[in-house]
């Protein structure tokens, strides 16, 4: 239970306790600050309690948004604030530091926006809700109630609360072919109980479904699977619009919606290569290379991110053309449409696997992936050289956990330390190198199942524990984490194909998969701000040069038969590890409720 308190003077035939209830809230009334204190005492520490000014006017959506989103510790807008338990004893301060007795009218009149301004003085968290076209306001005389409620009926809020549910910034096909239509299955599935994560489970299922679908391999099941894989995309947006729609925010929530489309996604990728394979079209190998691709590509997306997290506005002349390109509608979308987002994506999938063969859909995903790719890595480049920025701690510490080195590679780090200079380009040359070298090798040699092999993994090492021997400060060192993805994921993926045998490209799928999903997990950790996975998680996986040195010397010492073997084990051990140290996280009360933004209201 949630309690609010009403502080100041009454209004008689004021809508605001039914509102209040609505929200879930006990109300009480207080006469004064003393009142109020005591009662915000009494309210247990471990729940929420909301102080409101009984003199409120204003739209039941802009209390709600102020008064329920579990997501921040205090929030307010005019006349009303909230303070969840981690900032109880801040608003228990502000409280008593209010003075009393002759001259301090002005700070108890309107004591919500005294203590408002006190939370944020504290530097707590306060979050100001940005009502943009909602009212929120403390109406101090009639004349000034009869223009807001006036100001109110002239809004509806549902109308704003259904628009604002929706991303701001999404893809041209989910704003056209998606949103029209999923906010309201999402209004729907608020009115009738149903969680964003029952929905997000429901997506998931629908998304395993329709690849058993094209797992079948005829033409009907492929019919049947690009239907499904677009309805899964379907509920995909609308558990994220019934979370905003709802304020259901949660830590179960932020984890289901960070691994699950990935899940969906890879999934579905396997349903189709088993599909082919009852037609006799191996393509796992396709398959697999997507994957990669796609992983590879959403990692330099999180590496430029982070390492420009805590930077200052991009001024370079590249950020600029950008800006100007941003100005002219048509080329915001095609901009958009030209990364091939998640619903640009799925859609094509699905019409591709509808109509046409696997191998043609992989074909295309990989083309379109593949140019999608080398556009927005160009850009970033280009940004990056032309940027004066300097780049903080934090953004080099984010950048050294996406690189996923395991001891190996930081004892020869702690060797190189002190050789290079911080800010040049010699870490992603030397991330490149290492990726390089070894990809070269296993590619080109006549027999890559070889001691040799793992020599050259051996120095590929060297490179890599080179690379991050200085902090990753540099304007190019974002670059490092997508090398070493690249060199690891393309070496499963070659060694699986050269061993020729049934099964070893499958089983390379699933160790990749499971190691993606531990670099994924390690990507929304950091976006939360708790930090990479632990330490000893990290040593326990290998590290990235630590898992390639593993995988040669099992190709260099086992049969074919036998590496595939292995290859499977491996997978499953990483597996169970990632998973249940990422579960483990995640439903603790340490995981962040991570969750996209929708439009300002």
């Amino acid at each position: 239970m949630s309690t609010a308190i009403l502080t100041g003077p009454p209004v008689a035939g004021s809508p605001l306790e039914a509102d209040l209830r609505t929200l879930g809230f006990d109300v009480r009334t207080a006469n004064d600050p003393a009142a109020a204190a005591e009662l915000i005492n009494a309210v247990p520490a471990g729940e929420r309690v909301a102080v409101v000014d009984p003199r409120f006017v204003g739209h039941l959506h802009a209390l709600r948004l102020a008064l329920t989103d579990p997501r921040f510790p205090a929030a307010a807008v005019p006349g009303a604030l909230t303070a969840q338990p981690a900032a109880r004893a801040a608003l228990t301060r502000a409280v008593g530091r209010i003075p009393v007795g002759a001259g301090t009218a002005h700070l108890t009149d309107v004591l919500t926006d005294t203590l408002t301004e006190s939370l944020d003085r504290d530097e707590i968290g306060l979050h100001r809700v940005e009502l943009g076209s909602l009212v929120a306001t403390v109406a101090l005389t009639p004349a000034q109630r009869e223009d807001a409620r006036e100001a109110v009926a002239a809004v509806d809020d549902e109308a704003v609360r259904l628009r604002t549910a929706v991303k701001s910034r999404d893809g041209f096909f989910t704003t056209y072919g998606i949103s029209p239509y999923s906010r309201y299955l999402a209004r729907w599935c608020a009115r009738r109980g149903l969680t964003p994560n029952q929905v997000t489970t429901a997506s998931l299922l629908t998304a395993l479904i329709a690849a058993g679908c094209a797992a079948t391999g005829t033409r009907g099941g492929f019919i049947a699977a690009g239907f499904l894989l677009l309805f899964s995309f379907v509920l995909d947006c609308t558990d994220g619009q019934l979370a905003r729609y709802s304020l259901q925010y949660s830590t179960m929530g932020a984890w289901l919606d960070a691994t699950f489309d990935r899940a969906k996604e890879y999934a579905y990728y396997a349903g189709l290569a088993l599909g082919a394979a009852r037609g006799g079209d191996d393509v796992w190998a396709l398959a697999l290379g997507a994957m990669v691709l796609m992983t590879c590509r959403h990692v330099v997306d999180f590496s430029f991110n982070e390492a420009n997290h805590d930077a200052t506005a991009n001024t370079s002349p590249t950020a600029a053309l950008s800006g100007k390109l941003d100005s002219v509608g048509w080329t915001v979308w095609a901009r958009r449409m030209i990364v091939l987002p998640i619903g640009e994506r799925w859609a094509m999938i699905a019409v591709l696997t509808a109509l046409t063969t696997p191998r043609i859909v992989f074909y295309a995903l990989l083309i379109g992936c593949a140019l999608a790719a080398c556009y927005t890595t160009a850009g970033r480049v280009l940004r990056s050289l032309t940027r004066r920025a300097r780049r903080t701690d934090r953004a080099a510490q984010a950048l050294a956990d996406l690189a996923d080195s395991g001891p190996l590679a930081e004892l020869i780090a702690r060797s190189a330390r002190g050789r290079g200079r911080t800010g040049s380009f010699l870490a992603p040359v030397m991330a490149f190198l290492s990726a390089a070298v070894l990809l070269v090798w296993v590619i080109f040699q006549d027999d890559p199942t070889s001691w040799l092999t793992v020599g050259v993994a051996v120095c590929s090492a060297l490179l890599a524990g080179a690379a991050v021997a200085r902090p990753l400060k540099g304007a190019l060192d974002w670059l490092v984490p997508p090398f070493f993805r690249a060199g690891e994921y393309v070496t499963i993926l070659v060694l699986a194909a050269r061993a020729d045998v049934p099964g070893a490209l499958p089983a390379a799928y699933g160790l990749v998969a499971a190691v993606a999903y531990h670099h994924y997990d390690t990507v929304y950790r950091i976006r939360g701000g708790t930090g990479a996975p632990p330490r000893w998680l990290v040593r326990a996986t290998g590290g990235h040069e630590g898992r390639i040195l593993v995988i040669t010397v099992l190709a260099a010492v086992l049969s074919p038969s036998g590496f595939t073997i292995a290859l499977t084990a491996l997978a499953v051990a990483l597996a169970l590890l990632v998973l249940i140290e990422s579960i483990r996280f995640w439903v603790s009360s340490q995981a962040p409720a991570v969750h996209d933004e929708g439009e300002p209201a």
